[in-house]
C-alpha cells in the first residue's frame, strides 16, 4: 500500500514521540518487603499477575508512571510494572552503554543447597520459572549481553545436573538449570556482591514425612477476619486456626518438625509471613483457608499453587479431601496469592470448604471434622512422597 505524504508524516511523528518517551527516564532501585514485578495493569482482588519477586537493590529504568505503578524497561523489547513504594530513585548511578555477564560457578554445599553464581556487571532485573518433564529452573536476565565463556560445574553438585545459557535476544540471556529429580523442592534468587546467586534446594535424603520440616499457615488473623459463616457468622480467621492446630497436633504426635506462622488470633502481615518462612526454611508449606461465594449453592474443597513444579502436592491434598465427601471445587494453578508466590519451598494452599454454604459451614464448625481434615492432609503428604519415591526409582 502506498502511503500519502500526510499519513507518512503523521506516522513519523508517532515514532519520534515514542522514542522521546523512552528517552525520558530515570534510574531507580528496588526496595522494601518482597518487591514484585507485574506483567501489566490488570487487577483482581489479589492484585495483578506477577512475573515474580525480585531482590532489593535491582537497577530499573523507570519510563512511565500511572496511578500507584511505575512502568520499567527491562530490556529493549520487555517492560513490566512495579508499585511505586518499591522503587527508590538512584541519582548516583550512571547507566552504562551495555552490561555483561562473565564467568559462572556451580557447586554443592555442606547444607541442603547447590549454588549457582552468575557474575554480573550490575544488579539487573530477572524473571524465573519452573519447567517439568524434565525438571528445570529457567531464568531470564534482562538488559545484559553474555560475555560468559567459563561455566565451572563442580562434582560436589547433587541436584544441579547441567547449567547453560542462550542469548535469546540482543539484551536477554536465558539461563537453564537442569535438575536431577522430577520433583522441584524450591530455589531462591538474590544478589550477593557482583553475582546473582541461585540456591537450588536438594531433595531430602529420606522421603519420609517424619524427616520433613512442615510449615502450617492459618489464614488471616487479628484485624484480617476473612470470610464469615452464612448461618453463624463464624469468622474464617478463627476456624483456620482450629484446623491448623489440629494438623499441628497430629504431626507432632508423629515426631514431625512443625512451624506455625501463628498460634493465636493475631494480626500478621502476609509479607512478614513469607519472610519468616524463608528464614525458617521448611520443606513444605500448607496454608489453610475457608472459601466464600455469593452463590450459596457453591461448595467443596479446592487446592491452589502458583508454580507448576509444586502442583503434585496440591493434587494429592485435593484427592484426599474428596475422600471425606467434600465436593470438588478444583485444583487451581498460577494462583496469584502472596503465600503461593515464593519459589523457596514446596507450597499448597487448601480452601477447606465454603463458609457461604450451609452444609460446608456445618462441617467446618464440627471439631471432629477438624481432625478428619488434619488426617487427610497428613495422608496426602505421605501419598505425595510415595509418588516421588516411585518416580525416583523409575528414573534410576
Amino acid at each position: 500500500m502506498k502511503l500519502s505524504f500526510p499519513l507518512l508524516a503523521l506516522l513519523c511523528c508517532f515514532h519520534l514521540s515514542a522514542q522521546n518517551n523512552h528517552n525520558n527516564y530515570w534510574l531507580g532501585r528496588s526496595t522494601g518487603k518482597l518487591p514484585a514485578l507485574l506483567y501489566g495493569l490488570g487487577d483482581d482482588r489479589l492484585g495483578g499477575a506477577k512475573l515474580g519477586y525480585v531482590d532489593t537493590t535491582v537497577l530499573f529504568k523507570v519510563i512511565d508512571s500511572t496511578g500507584i505503578m511505575y512502568q520499567v524497561q527491562l530490556s529493549k523489547q520487555h517492560t513490566a510494572y512495579i508499585e511505586k513504594q518499591y522503587i527508590l530513585r538512584d541519582t548516583a548511578t550512571r547507566e552504562k552503554p551495555f552490561y555483561l555477564t562473565s564467568s559462572w560457578n556451580a557447586k554443592g554445599t555442606d547444607t541442603c543447597y547447590d549454588i549457582l553464581a552468575i557474575s554480573m556487571d550490575e544488579h539487573l532485573p530477572y524473571k524465573s520459572w519452573m519447567e517439568i518433564d524434565p525438571s528445570k529452573i529457567m531464568i531470564d536476565l534482562y538488559g545484559v549481553q553474555s560475555n560468559t565463556n567459563w561455566i565451572t560445574q563442580l562434582q560436589s553438585l547433587k541436584e544441579i545436573v547441567n547449567v547453560y545459557y542462550n542469548q535469546v535476544e540482543d539484551d536477554v540471556v536465558r539461563v537453564t538449570i537442569e535438575l536431577k529429580h522430577q520433583q522441584h523442592w524450591g530455589y531462591s534468587i538474590g544478589y550477593h556482591g557482583k553475582a546473582l546467586i541461585v540456591k537450588v534446594k536438594r531433595q531430602p535424603a529420606k522421603l519420609d514425612i517424619k524427616s520433613l520440616k512442615i510449615a502450617i499457615d492459618a489464614g488471616h488473623g487479628g484485624t484480617n477476619m476473612g470470610a464469615d459463616g452464612v448461618r453463624t457468622h463464624a469468622f474464617e480467621k478463627m476456624y483456620t486456626l482450629k484446623f491448623a492446630v489440629a494438623l499441628e497436633k497430629l504431626l507432632k504426635k508423629q515426631k514431625i518438625s512443625v512451624i506455625m506462622t501463628r498460634t493465636t488470633d493475631t494480626s500478621y502481615d502476609i509479607k512478614d509471613r513469607v519472610l519468616f518462612l524463608q528464614d525458617q526454611n521448611p520443606d513444605i508449606l500448607i496454608s489453610l483457608h475457608l472459601n466464600s461465594s455469593g452463590n450459596a449453592l457453591i461448595k467443596g474443597s479446592s487446592t491452589y499453587y502458583k508454580h507448576i513444579g509444586f502442583r503434585p502436592l496440591s493434587q494429592a491434598v485435593l484427592k484426599r479431601m474428596l475422600e471425606i465427601k467434600m465436593d470438588e471445587f478444583g485444583n487451581v494453578g498460577n494462583f496469584n496469592f502472596t503465600l503461593s508466590q515464593p519459589t523457596d519451598f514446596v507450597n499448597c494452599l487448601l480452601e477447606i470448604g465454603f463458609l457461604s454454604n450451609e452444609s460446608d459451614e456445618k462441617k467446618i464448625l464440627d471439631p471432629q471434622f477438624h481432625q478428619k481434615v488434619a488426617l487427610q492432609v497428613s495422608k496426602a503428604i505421605t501419598d505425595w512422597l510415595s509418588e516421588i519415591q516411585k518416580s525416583s526409582a523409575h528414573a534410576q
